[in-house]
């Protein structure tokens, strides 16, 4: 197609089918014992057209298909979507186009037939590279599972990463720092590296509250935070976001396209998009149930549940939240150009200026950045940022 404009895009593709319910996990994931793939196949077509005329003449630099476990779906329907996407908007010749999936055999086996069908990154949810810790973070794969996942993916898709979580029950700052120098040793250009929360309407809720186990303490779970900056700095993969690490020029571009407030598009049950229309920003999502947005789609052409803009003081918010996650911070040009309004001016001095003298909050002609401080301590930053 002819793009009129050609502002980067981003589509995400929800894939919410899981083999089993990980006990942290609060994504929209569902188990069912059977997936009708030809009946979803068609309804992700049926949204993404939706999608391509709710946000058009963009051009498509990313793609990313997340869950659930989208290394479930056939390879067919992910080649599906991709080559449908390529029809109904321009795409950048480089696109990246990105799988999430689990070390398992069923699924590491797919990793040939995926990378055929079109996707040339895949990050692997590895979690723990210790066989007890992957049994209580109820991961079905064990570590030498884990290995030879990575190794495959090595050689099947040009990029790879994969995910870790620490701050584990029991784990010591000096055990994370062994585990993170195997990461290394294992690790492409890019690794994600979360600590581990507990989230309400998880297993992992219940029992924490029941006092089944408990977390490392405070300084225990800074001291690891630190380590892992330090660590992963030295051997060249610095953070470029709260929990992610890539070698320069290497970060996940899907990624980064939410965390600059750009447009994106989300198809699939639960998915949310945003997108600039007019002088404001869409903000629309889907029905989460996976049967109500399946049946939705097939009656009406979109499971759309919510569509509302966001204008003024509210995309401002939205954009400082996600932005001061970078490592960068924000780049004021860019802010104004998808906000209507420079970050600095509109959070002004008041604000800003405690911050910036006790260290949390740099400022400068064309950004704004957390420190590594700020960044340590975000929901608070954010709390005094925009109350």
């Amino acid at each position: 197609m002819t793009a009129q404009r050609l502002d980067p895009l981003g589509v995400y593709i929800h894939w919410p089918f899981c083999k089993s319910k990980c006990p942290y996990c609060d994504f929209n994931s569902h188990v069912r014992d059977a997936v009708e793939q030809t009946r979803w196949r068609r309804a992700l077509l049926t949204e993404l057209e939706h999608a391509a005329r709710e946000a058009p003449a963009r051009r498509v630099e990313t793609i990313f298909f997340g869950g659930g476990t989208p290394s479930l779906m056939e390879p067919e329907t992910v080649g599906a979507v991709i080559a449908r996407t390529r029809q109904l908007w321009d795409m950048a010749p480089d696109a990246e186009i990105t799988l999430e999936a689990n070390p398992t055999s069923v699924e590491r086996n797919k990793f040939a037939d995926l990378a055929g069908a079109g996707v040339n990154r895949v990050s692997l949810g590895v979690q723990a590279l210790d066989p007890d810790a992957l049994a209580f973070l109820g991961r079905e794969h064990s570590a030498d599972d884990a290995l030879e996942a990575i190794e495959i993916a090595r050689r099947n898709f040009r990029r790879y990463s994969f995910d870790l979580i620490y701050s584990r029950p029991g784990q010591t700052p000096d055990a994370w720092s062994a585990e993170l120098d195997l990461a290394l040793a294992l690790a492409g250009e890019h690794l994600s590296l979360y600590q581990l929360t507990i989230e309400r309407g998880t297993r992992f809720y219940a029992e924490h509250g029941r006092g089944d186990f408990t977390l490392p303490g405070e300084e225990e779970a800074a001291e690891m935070f630190e380590r892992t900056q330090r660590r992963l700095e030295a051997a060249g993969l610095p953070a470029y976001e709260i929990s992610n690490h890539a070698r320069p020029g290497t970060a996940c571009r899907h990624n980064l396209i939410y965390w600059r407030y750009q447009d994106y598009v989300g198809i699939g049950p639960g998915a949310h998009g945003r997108f600039a229309e007019d002088e404001a920003k869409r903000a629309t999502r889907r029905a989460s149930g996976p049967e109500n947005w399946l049946a939705a789609v097939e009656r009406e052409g979109h499971g759309t549940v919510e569509s509302s803009v966001v204008t003024g003081h509210d995309r401002v918010e939205e954009a400082l939240i996600v932005g001061l996650r970078l490592t960068d911070g924000i780049d004021r040009a860019l802010f104004a150009s998808v906000t209507g309004a420079d970050p600095v001016e509109a959070l002004g001095e008041a604000k800003l200026a405690p911050l910036v003298r006790a260290g949390f909050v740099e400022v400068d002609a064309t950004r704004l950045a957390a420190t590594p401080a700020g960044r340590q301590r975000l929901n608070a930053l954010l709390e005094r940022l925009i109350a």
